[in-house]
């Protein structure tokens, strides 16, 4: 591998779950030879994207901030904080932002309040998209390539109730399509219910996707179904104002 391939290993290593990672931990991960990963992590640290505390590695502040200097992530997270903001209001459930990046949800934005639920998502975090209901929202207004992709291919179980059948998984994503939501029943975790509407291009395709999810002792995903809707109706619709506006002054 090149250098900057062995950069991204390391980095890539990191979970959203991580509290600082061990040196042997990080070569377990990495599969790095010990002097080549000793040598890498010196100079990720000199850099400022990696820091060293107490023995253990985290990812660098100064890292998040080149993140969130990514244009596409910043100005969707920009015009869907408020809409994000209101979901909350309305549910005082878990609110999430995600983006897909392959089979995955990558989670953008959380919003929860002191009672949040114990969900798995993590700010950064992944999850397979047809283990949550914004990842099924992102996978049911996907290309019909990647659809097809993971329709074809093993669908692991998370939790007692994940969806692992292709033709059940098959049936919610084209009543999502019908309907503009997609849910989850306790498929990610025991005892997280989940309601998820896309945010679409002019294409009708998914850029991201809006979730309320929440303990299934307390919250029917089904009775805010028409406010996670309208959300991501919101961010929709001001991206393309925003897109337009754009374009205009380009010309």
């Amino acid at each position: 591998m090149t250098v900057i391939a062995k950069v991204a290993v390391i980095l890539d290593a990191f979970t959203a779950e991580d509290r600082g990672v061990g040196f042997a931990e990080l070569q377990r991960r990495t599969g790095l030879a010990k002097a080549t990963l000793h040598r890498l992590t010196g100079e990720l640290v000199a850099a400022r994207l990696l820091e060293r505390v107490d023995g253990r590695f985290h990812l660098s502040g100064h890292l998040f901030a080149l993140g969130m200097r990514a244009s596409v992530e910043r100005g969707l997270i920009e015009v869907a904080t408020p809409f994000l903001e209101d979901l909350y209001e309305r549910t005082h459930e878990t609110v999430h932002l995600g983006l897909r990046e392959g089979a995955e949800v990558v989670y953008v934005a959380k919003i929860g309040g002191h009672r949040q639920a114990r969900a798995p998502s993590r700010l950064g975090g992944r999850m397979p998209l047809h283990a949550t209901a914004i990842g099924k929202a992102l996978l049911a207004f996907a290309p019909a390539a990647l659809r097809a992709e993971v329709l074809d291919a093993p669908l692991a179980r998370l939790a007692p109730r994940t969806v692992t059948s292709a033709a059940i998984l098959r049936r919610q994503l084209d009543e999502a399509v019908r309907t503009g939501v997609a849910f989850e029943a306790e498929e990610s975790a025991v005892g997280i219910v989940c309601v998820g509407a896309p945010v679409l291009d002019g294409h009708d395709v998914a850029v991201a996707a809006v979730s309320v999810a929440g303990p299934a002792t307390r919250f029917d995903p089904r009775r805010h179904a028409a406010a996670v809707k309208a959300a991501a109706a919101g961010v929709t619709a001001t991206l393309a104002r925003r897109e337009a506006l754009l374009d205009q002054s380009s010309v």
